[in-house]
């Protein structure tokens, strides 16, 4: 058991089970992180898909990916426990990948729906399973959390890495079939530290065995049924996009008559603090998941990727995130603890802000980058390398704060749900990334960078503005959301502990 003043190294001082999610954390990620990169490319290559319905098919399979994390955390510890769930997930996804590696076009949308299956549902388990390892009032969470980024950014930069390698051949079969391996090897951490991961406090950990029995029947039919309804609504793909925007106002909706129920003010304002924290966050994921769409497009065809005879494959420009993202988590948390012991506070509200500022200004560059193009009309990778320096800054100030949060201003009853509604935010992110990734080249037929650059210039420019607004707007909020948190330590998240490791 962890003590004040121990020795010992920072896994021994986490509780049983977190150094398992940690490892569970980098292979479950690997295949995800290979779609997120390689889908678009894949479709408009490999099955030769034009670029506004790959952009439309991925804006879904994004969306989806974060709006299910949503049933995901009503269904784990309701239907079925957080680790059954996870288990079945990880088998889910391995089905999706052997599907798509058989580079069939009448095979990508049953490949798809199996691995959203798995990736949509799985993640809220992944965390919720992690939260459960400390007691509310245990400020080690937050460091859990950022080591658990941290591990998913490995996983993101294996993925990346690989994606960029076969993309070069094509060889997206093997491809495929590589990323299901790492599911596989999650699956079986997993099942070698079944009791560590047992869940605690849930709905169903406290039902009779008999009631377990039968709940646990509900899940699975419900589980295996998720193929089936997805199949069909990847067909209607439009459709689905505004699915996911509609759930995401009636979430908005459903948070405001939670707290009204609240039996105290404390718990009432809280919710009402996390309601505009989702939409803020909503704002960043639009421009966040334009990455693996619109961005990607533009940097496939728009963008100087010649390093003397080698040609850097476009996946390989997302990895400056995920080294970012390993690096910056410890450092971020070191600095906390630097100004939390020279009295300067640091609030989730102002973080948030920050995170909009830095990706709004990711994006504003990009158009003047642009106006530097060469006579071919592609743009030097440098304004690449720095949008994506930006956006991890951002994203190291919004994502893993944004998990932790969750433990701060959730009622216990109501921490899956929730947990599922901030990530269900980035899926109506993705969704509108999709949109605003069509926008950039509505009625250009040419990849042509000296035609399609002013629509990627204006659009950029839009984009960039609107979050920098966000973030003044957030600004002048902040003194009223930190009223609301009411936190008596206060309200940000403590990276001491971390940093004392």
């Amino acid at each position: 058991m962890w003590t004040k003043g121990s020795n010992k190294s920072v896994w021994n001082q986490l509780p049983q089970g977190v150094v398992a999610l940690f490892c569970i954390q980098i292979f479950s990620t690997l295949s995800f992180s290979v779609l997120y990169s390689t889908l678009v490319l894949y479709m408009t290559g490999s099955l030769s898909l034009s670029a506004h319905y790959a952009n439309t098919i991925m804006g879904v399979f994004v969306a989806f990916n974060f709006a299910l994390h949503l049933l995901g955390g009503y269904w784990g510890g309701r239907f079925l426990s957080n680790r059954t769930l996870f288990c079945i997930g990880m088998f889910a996804q391995v089905i999706g990948c052997m599907l798509l590696a058989t580079i069939k076009p009448g095979l990508l949308n049953y490949g798809l729906a199996a691995f959203l299956t798995g990736s949509g549902l799985n993640v809220t388990c992944l965390n919720c399973m992690l939260t459960q390892r400390f007691k509310p009032e245990d400020t080690r969470r937050e460091s859990a959390f950022l080591f658990n980024y941290a591990g998913m950014n490995i996983g993101f930069f294996v993925g990346f890495t690989l994606s960029g390698y076969f993309q070069v051949s094509h060889n997206y079969q093997r491809l495929f079939l590589v990323s299901s391996i790492g599911n596989l090897i999650a699956l079986l951490i997993c099942l070698y530290n079944w009791h560590a991961l047992s869940d605690e406090n849930t709905l169903l950990s406290k039902l009779s065995k008999r009631d377990q029995k039968r709940f646990t029947i509900k899940g699975v039919v419900l589980v295996l049924c998720m193929p089936i309804v997805l199949s069909h609504l990847l067909l209607f793909a439009d459709m689905a996009n505004r699915l996911v925007l509609l759930t995401g106002i009636v979430m908005i909706a459903v948070i405001y008559v939670l707290a009204l129920k609240q039996p105290t003010k404390e718990f009432r304002n809280k919710l009402f603090a996390f309601s505009i924290l989702m939409v803020i966050g909503t704002v960043f994921w639009t421009l966040f998941q334009i990455g693996p769409m619109g961005l990607t497009n533009f940097i496939n065809n728009n963008v100087e990727r010649n390093l003397s005879t080698f040609i850097i494959p476009p996946q390989w420009f997302q990895n400056v995130n995920t080294i970012c993202v390993v690096i910056g988590g410890p450092a971020l948390s070191l600095l906390f603890n630097h100004l939390r012991k020279k009295g300067v506070s640091i609030y989730i509200p102002v973080q948030f802000a920050i995170a909009l500022f830095l990706i709004g200004l990711a994006f504003v560059i990009l158009p003047i980058g642009i106006s530097f193009a060469g006579n071919d009309g592609l743009v030097s990778s440098g304004w690449i390398v720095l949008c994506f320096f930006l956006q991890s800054m951002g994203e190291l100030l919004i994502s893993p704060i944004g998990y932790a949060m969750i433990g701060l201003l959730a009622p216990e009853d109501l921490q899956g749900v929730m947990m599922g509604m901030w990530m269900l935010a980035t899926g109506v992110g993705a969704t509108l990334a999709s949109y605003s990734s069509n926008w950039m080249t509505v009625g250009q037929e040419s990849t042509d960078p000296l035609i399609t650059n002013a629509g990627y210039s204006s659009v950029f420019l839009y984009l960039g503005i609107a979050a920098l607004a966000a973030s003044l707007v957030l600004f002048i909020l902040t003194p009223l959301i930190k009223r609301w948190i009411n936190d008596k330590k206060e309200a940000g998240v403590n990276a001491s502990d971390l940093a004392a490791a």
